[in-house]
């Protein structure tokens, strides 16, 4: 199995080959089933909009709890089996895999200013949803090193946009964020994404549909409102 394969199986379920790495023992990638430590890893993920529809379409969608989970829980595995590798996650409850630091390892992407990392081409508009384990050392090509396009932003708009300020040198204040979204003048970041994300002027073009962002906003409300509850 080569790598250009492993892209075109990958991409033949409507996902993103998102890099790849020889892992090491400092990396936090977990043994295989049989022991032996993984020699190569390969992350899937989602770039704009190219995913949704194949979501959209799906049984999983249908479902009332963590459906794009589960969607991705199901295709990836079924992309593992085929291939030969085990799958991994960046979801399903602590101890969670270090999906940033191998991304950080695997392709150009950079911590943003408002923390998630962000692309030179795609922006903020990526996400991560699975990591294929192989145990061979399969050959890579040369990793992506381009620098962080944040590095060159003078305005940062992303940092003067969002209406209750919550993103600052102090870092991300979640309880504004969530207290924003969830009120009657949240609509605008609830229903069409988040404005400070929305303000990066990197990966216009792979900005997710409204119907795709309307879904995450309210995942990520939904979500901290139960852990609000838990607490």
């Amino acid at each position: 199995m080569d790598y250009a394969s492993i892209c075109r199986a990958i991409e033949a379920r409507h996902l993103a080959p998102r890099g790849a790495l020889h892992p090491g023992p400092g990396d936090g990638v977990p043994a295989m089933a049989d022991g032996r430590a993984a020699g190569t890893l390969v992350l899937v993920g989602v770039v704009g909009g190219g995913s949704w529809d194949a979501f959209q379409g799906s049984e999983e969608a249908r479902e009332k709890r963590d459906p794009l989970d589960r969607w991705s829980r199901r295709v990836v595995g079924e992309l593992a089996a085929a291939l030969g590798a085990e799958a991994l996650f960046p979801f399903g409850g602590a101890p969670f895999l270090p999906f940033t630091r191998w991304a950080r390892r695997a392709e150009a992407v950079h911590p943003s200013p408002i923390g998630p990392l962000i692309h030179p081409d795609y922006g903020l508009w990526h996400a991560y949803r699975g990591a294929l384990a192989f145990a061979e050392s399969i050959e890579l090509p040369p990793m992506d090193t381009r620098p962080c396009p944040c590095d060159t932003c003078v305005d940062k708009p992303c940092l003067a946009t969002c209406p209750v300020s919550a993103f600052s040198p102090r870092g991300y204040d979640v309880p504004a964020c969530i207290d924003h979204i969830g009120g009657p003048a949240g609509g605008e970041c609830l229903d069409g994404g988040c404005l400070a994300r929305r303000a990066c002027p990197v990966g216009v073009t792979y900005q997710y549909v409204p119907a795709q962002m309307s879904f995450h906003m309210r995942a990520f409300l939904a979500a901290n409102r139960d852990n609000g509850q838990r607490k």
